[in-house]
């Protein structure tokens, strides 16, 4: 007696990859996130291999995992995917002191972020 499968919270030519505690902020992860939304997957895979930024490799892996997810696991057709959405979510926020000056000390902040990719298939256009 097992429990029925929960129905799939995505489309049929949807697929998804999640990157979790990601050492950078989310407002520097959302600004990559910006660049790759809306994109077909192959221009956003090159937008990110020659980003200057250093968080730019996380997300390319995240993205490709999207993709393979996609290949393998929904058997779609990697020719015809979009980024559809990539979102970021706040994680954890480690807080550190460090030393300043006359004796004082101040509160350092390292936050992490989550990001999400879901990649869809669009229907290629006719060619007459």
């Amino acid at each position: 007696m097992s429990k029925p499968n929960n129905p799939r919270a995505l489309a049929d030519n949807e697929a998804k990859a999640v990157a979790n505690t990601i050492r950078v902020s989310p407002q520097k992860l959302n600004l990559l996130a910006q660049l790759i939304r809306g994109k077909k997957v192959d221009r956003a895979l090159a937008d990110l291999e020659f980003s200057r930024k250093r968080i730019a490799h996380e997300v390319k892996k995240t993205l490709e995992s999207a993709i393979a997810n996609a290949e393998n696991n929904h058997g779609l057709d990697v020719d015809d995917l979009i980024v559809a959405q990539a979102f970021v979510g706040k994680a954890l926020v480690m807080k550190r002191f460090a030393a300043r000056a006359r004796g004082r000390s101040s509160r350092i902040e390292k936050p992490f972020a989550n990001l999400t990719i879901i990649v869809r298939e669009v229907e290629a256009p006719a060619k007459a």
